[in-house]
């Protein structure tokens, strides 16, 4: 009799997230992409020793600086527009004044002369059709001959195009006359050319497709409804770019000066033999898993990556298409939540895929002063938690407002936003027709001082008042951020309590959480009877009131007999309480999360529920930084504060619920410890490539079967 599946574990609040780490990839993908305007004031020149050095270390290493990955992009993205577009000849001329190198590609070369003769043929004029027939002669047919060994037959047939009208559906050419074969082309070259200079996406894009494909995946495998597929869908698209393929698709065997070396060292040689065909058989896996590729897919991904398996997952990645201007929307909403930017609050009323992302810019504010005046009606919450119709209450919080000191956190250096601009510093050589290439070198030629007169043109046509209120409520907000990062905790509640009397009977865990911090400090400074007057005063009736409380109040309490230095640092975590504190206080002025929070925050708890149920460890975490975004706090005495927190504040935000198959193993620990049956990793392999499965349905057959892989696939043929 079959036993009934267990029922499936309670829903699940997502983990809480490392913003911190967030901000540093965010920032680091808006100077990549140079979405935000260089400083007004010329930085001061570098000494001889710190130049030296630099030099030294940039030509020592083979990572491309973010200047010439910038520049490598940006030509990447003009040769695919002009592809897309039928202009071959603007296309060719960039690479060739460029990147020479990738025209030694014949396989290349020959699908850009073969796009190129369908274009000629297709405008239809005598001179075009003489000039398609020249580059038949003196282009196409050359390269046919050593392309690749279908070449020439593809040459042959490509000639139809001669005698077929483009618009006859039923010719055996109608696909090469298909507009869409431009698009291929076009991401033909730009896979090939990423790889050939190196021009990788930023890293907080490429882990946002891993993570999003991730979601989409268990998802959809789990048949789970997702919470977040209104963006999802809009900013990950289902198509990728073609892979670019090996041009050798063999591997040649060492050779041997020795015939007796060989005999000699044949044991030797069988075990490493074995050891590389297992490694391989892993890194394809590891491939063809972590991005849905055919086994074979992944063999041609690491050939062509010439067996490095991370420089692989970086060109599958890249093959993925995000909808660029939604991610700088989203990028700019979350710099503006977080402080990274001067604010603006139109992008708070929602992100539209359509608009462009670069036509909003902010005038620089005035660096320095001590005190920004902040007078503006309170707008009532979404939820309605905020009600302002009571004057006083009105009056206590425009007067508070007007003290809140934006430099007290220590002079503060906001970012100006600019938006994606192509700037790329170097001249156009292409023979574009007139108004192309004017429009191409105006780009391309642009540098940094021209790059500030349009925003600032921009800007100083005046901004609404309604803007410049949501940008000061922004500026109390983050005024209490770092108010509590930073451990004065009493002067927040005072500065919140004066503002708004009832925030904290609607947030009463952050309320014990701020007085937890006062009490640490003073037990901390010795001062061990203000610090109890504080816990009697505060902490017993919130915990009173609040039974999950009662915990943390205990283990708060013991911090009196075993006083120390770093008690504070210790027992609470001051970054997940400042951001804790920022979304309530958003909520309650009306500002929603930005939309990245939630993205981030849902698909990192499916990463981790994914991979619970292939039973392993994700190989690529630490390269796309997952591992720095789930790395909240070390520390193990704030992990059930921080729970009840992050559940607290994390009410109303999206959430999930899964159902893991299989133990969860724990950190640092193989698949096989966590099994209950030990299943070797050449048997999972082994299943895994018989029967073309995923890795968890792979270990739950070898478990069923003792982790007999013989038996697991006799049984299946049979």
């Amino acid at each position: 009799m079959d036993t009934p599946p267990p029922p499936p574990p309670p829903t699940q609040s997502p983990p809480p997230v490392n913003w911190d780490a967030l901000d540093a990839l965010v920032l680091d993908f808006a100077r990549s992409d140079r979405l935000l305007l260089p400083p007004a004031s010329p930085s001061p020149p570098s000494s001889p020793s710190s130049s030296s050095t630099t030099t030294a270390t940039s030509s020592s290493s083979s990572t491309p600086s973010p200047s010439s990955s910038y520049r490598s992009r940006l030509l990447i993205r003009h040769a695919r527009t002009a592809l897309e577009e039928g202009d071959v000849d603007a296309a060719l001329a960039l690479l060739r004044a460029h990147a020479p190198a990738a025209l030694l590609d014949h396989r290349l070369l020959f699908h850009l002369h073969k796009q190129r003769f369908v274009e000629l043929v297709r405008r239809g004029t005598e001179a075009d059709r003489e000039a398609a027939l020249d580059c038949l002669r003196t282009a196409l047919a050359p390269c046919a001959l050593d392309a690749y060994p279908e070449a020439y037959e593809e040459f042959k047939h490509i000639l139809l195009v001669l005698i077929y009208d483009k618009d006859d559906q039923s010719s055996p050419v109608a696909n090469e006359w298909s507009i869409k074969k431009r698009f291929e082309l076009a991401g033909l070259l730009s896979s090939i050319l990423r790889a050939h200079l190196q021009a990788y996406d930023p890293i907080l894009s490429m882990t946002l497709r891993y993570l999003i494909s991730i979601h989409k995946l268990l998802c959809s495998r789990q048949g789970i409804s997702s919470p977040i597929s209104d963006l999802t869908e809009r900013l990950l698209f289902d198509d990728r770019d073609p892979p670019a393929v090996p041009q050798e698709c063999s591997l040649e065997a060492p050779p041997f000066d020795e015939a007796s070396t060989f005999y000699n060292d044949l044991p030797i040689l069988c075990s490493m033999y074995k050891l590389l065909i297992f490694e391989c058989q892993v890194d394809v896996q590891a491939l063809a898993h972590a991005v849905e590729l055919t086994r074979q897919g992944a063999v041609d991904s690491l050939k062509f990556a010439k067996g490095d398996l991370f420089q692989a997952f970086k060109n599958e990645l890249c093959r993925m298409k995000l909808d660029l201007p939604l991610l700088d929307k989203l990028i700019h909403e979350y710099c503006i939540y977080r402080g990274i930017v001067e604010g603006g609050s139109h992008v708070l009323s929602g992100l539209e895929s359509n608009n462009q992302s670069n036509d909003v810019n902010f005038v620089d504010k005035q660096e320095g002063s001590t005190e920004t005046r902040i007078d503006f009606e309170m707008t009532n919450n979404q939820n309605g938690n905020c009600s302002t119709s009571d004057t006083s209450h009105h009056d206590s919080w425009s007067r508070r407002l007007r003290r809140v000191r934006s430099s007290a956190s220590g002079q503060r250096r906001r970012k100006r936003w600019r938006g994606r601009v192509d700037d790329l510093d170097y001249g156009c050589e292409t023979p574009l027709d007139a108004n192309k290439h004017a429009i191409l070198c105006s780009a391309l030629d642009m540098d940094e001082d021209d790059m500030i007169v349009k925003p600032d043109l921009m800007a100083d046509t005046g901004l609404p008042d309604s803007r410049s209120n949501q940008d000061q409520k922004y500026e109390v907000i983050l005024e209490m951020r770092d108010l509590t990062r930073k451990g004065m905790a009493s002067k927040v509640v005072e500065e919140i309590n004066n503002m708004d009397p009832d925030f904290f009977l609607k947030n009463p865990i952050l309320l014990f959480q701020l007085k937890q911090v006062e009490f640490l400090k003073l037990v901390a400074s010795g001062d061990h009877g203000a610090a109890l007057k504080v816990a009697s005063t505060h902490l017993g009736p919130l915990a009173a009131s609040n039974q999950a409380l009662l915990k943390p109040l205990k283990e708060t309490l013991v911090t009196l007999i075993q006083p120390c230095e770093d008690v504070l640092t210790k027992s609470v975590s001051l970054p997940i309480l400042a951001s804790s504190l920022q979304i309530a206080m958003s909520r309650r002025l009306g500002i929603e999360e930005p939309q990245l929070m939630k993205i981030i925050r849902t698909t990192l708890h499916t990463h981790s529920e994914w991979f619970k149920l292939q039973m392993c460890k994700d190989r690529f975490e630490h390269f796309l930084k997952i591992d720095s975004l789930k790395e909240v706090d070390p520390s193990l005495g704030s992990h059930n504060m921080s729970k009840v927190l992050t559940d607290e504040c994390a009410n109303g935000s999206s959430q999930i619920t899964t159902c893991s198959s299989g133990k969860v193993p724990d950190e640092g620990s193989s698949p096989q410890e966590s099994s209950e049956v030990t299943c070797d990793e050449n048997a999972i392999l082994k299943v895994m490539e018989f029967l073309a499965l995923p890795r968890a349905d792979a270990i739950q057959l070898l478990m069923q079967y003792g982790g007999n892989a013989e038996a697991v696939i006799q049984q299946i043929f049979s």
